[in-house]
């Protein structure tokens, strides 16, 4: 029965190991929770018999037993979640890692009530330690984990991070794994199991160092990040009042100059010159200044509005907007003016590669129940689209798109939907925010 039981219950830590893997990622589950639990409990649980099964029958360390189990776990998460698979891999492989370190502590302790033991590589005793370490560690990080780690995770300024990330948890599986003594008679020459216990600590207080370092370097970079945008934003406000005040000071001037214009047209009307009249009438017409006063009565969004508007009009791009939206928005005006920004920046550079003639960019705004921002923004285009399994593709660099990338991270956080489509050289981004409803 023993035989059943030991690798049953060491396969038992893949339980709590889900469980802390899915901590983080309460905002990026496709099922529900119940639901979810409900089929996460019974696939470990099977896994568990299964494996306490095969090294029964067939005498399989329980090691090797591991690998297919943690396989399928893996890409049972992984298919869980709704989330990049750089971070979901990353946050799986630290969860391992953890309890890989804890799984060394539990061999050092494995041999104290019964120091002959020969039997690789944990007794019932030392599997049942190894499990109530992991389930005590789950405890111990869960409020670091909801928190910090969950805000790491949404932060997608500097995805690349990510992309080195799991090699540290891998490598620390790959050191307990070499730890681990063929032969665990070793451990009972001279200090070799304190020594074992020693470094097994020592490796988990390492890793929490490194996990707590990457932590507060990707914080910083991220804070560093939004900062980079907040001063964006405000030398787009900048720029647009600089516009706005030459704008006002141009129509004032022409105010003030329209008295002695109709004094010419009329003396031109009495005339009956009416060739030099006309003539005279586009001059005037022509020192009208052009742009708009206000796009949009939410200050934030008209600073971007009005800040592109003006880069496209120097660049040959016709724009129209249609913004509808008040003072006070119901979702917040960051991610509005984040998604906004990224659209036009992309349907600017669209712009500018499509054949004068057909340029032209689209923005429409406005709330709908009070607590909805459907915001669409159409745009020409030249070229071909470049898209896979529903990611578009950079057309600068190898890899993902990071605007729309962007603005459907912002989307998806704010529990709201962005839908991309194209064809016939027109390309449509639809998006819906959602907030509160405005009192």
């Amino acid at each position: 029965m023993t035989d059943f039981l030991c690798p049953f219950l060491e396969l038992m830590i893949l339980l709590p190991g889900m469980l802390l893997a899915y901590l983080p990622m309460k905002g990026y589950l496709r099922i529900p929770p119940a639901r979810l639990a409900a089929v996460t409990v019974p696939l470990t649980l099977a896994l568990c018999f299964a494996g306490g099964a095969v090294s029964c029958l067939f005498h399989v360390g329980t090691l090797w037993l591991f690998l297919p189990a943690v396989l399928i776990m893996g890409a049972f998460y992984m298919h869980t979640l709704k989330i990049t698979r750089w971070k979901s891999v990353s946050v799986f492989l630290s969860v391992c890692s953890v309890f890989s370190c804890l799984g060394s502590a539990a061999i050092a302790l494995n041999g104290i009530p019964d120091p002959g033991k020969t039997a690789p590589p944990l007794s019932f005793y030392g599997a049942f330690i190894w499990f109530v370490m992991c389930c005590l560690s789950v405890l111990a990080v869960w409020y670091p984990t909801t928190h910090a780690a969950r805000r790491l995770l949404e932060e997608d300024a500097f995805a690349q991070t990510w992309y080195v990330f799991w090699i540290l948890p891998l490598l620390f599986i790959g050191l307990n794994l070499s730890m681990i003594p063929k032969n665990p008679e070793i451990l009972e020459q001279g200090r070799l199991r304190q020594l074992y216990l020693l470094f097994s600590f020592v490796f988990l207080f390492l890793l929490l160092l490194f996990n707590a370092l990457f932590f507060l370097m990707a914080s910083s970079l991220n804070r560093n990040d939004r900062l980079r945008r907040e001063n964006q934003l405000l030398s787009m406000q900048q720029a647009r009042y600089d516009s706005l005040r030459a704008a006002i000071e141009q129509t004032r001037q022409s105010r003030h100059d329209m008295r002695h214009h109709f004094h010419i047209l009329q003396g031109f009307a009495a005339q009956g010159n009416w060739e030099r009249l006309a003539s005279y009438l586009d001059e005037v017409q022509g020192s009208i200044p052009e742009g708009d006063l206000g796009l949009c009565e939410n200050t934030a969004v008209d600073s971007v509005a009005g800040y592109f508007s003006m880069r496209c009009r120097e660049q040959g791009i016709p724009v129209a907007f249609a913004l509808d939206l008040p003072s006070l928005l119901p979702a917040p005006e960051t991610d509005l003016c984040s998604v906004l920004s990224n659209l036009l920046e992309n349907a600017m550079e669209a712009g500018m590669k499509t054949a004068p003639e057909r340029r032209q960019i689209k923005v429409t705004a406005h709330l709908h129940s009070g607590h909805m921002i459907l915001l669409s923004v159409e745009n020409t285009y030249d070229g071909k689209i470049r898209e896979k399994d529903g990611v578009f593709l950079s057309s600068k660099r190898p890899g993902e798109g990071v605007g729309l990338q962007a603005v459907r991270h912002t989307v998806e956080k704010n529990g709201g939907y962005a839908r991309f489509h194209y064809g016939n050289g027109v390309f449509v981004a639809n998006v819906i925010l959602r907030g509160h409803i405005i009192p």
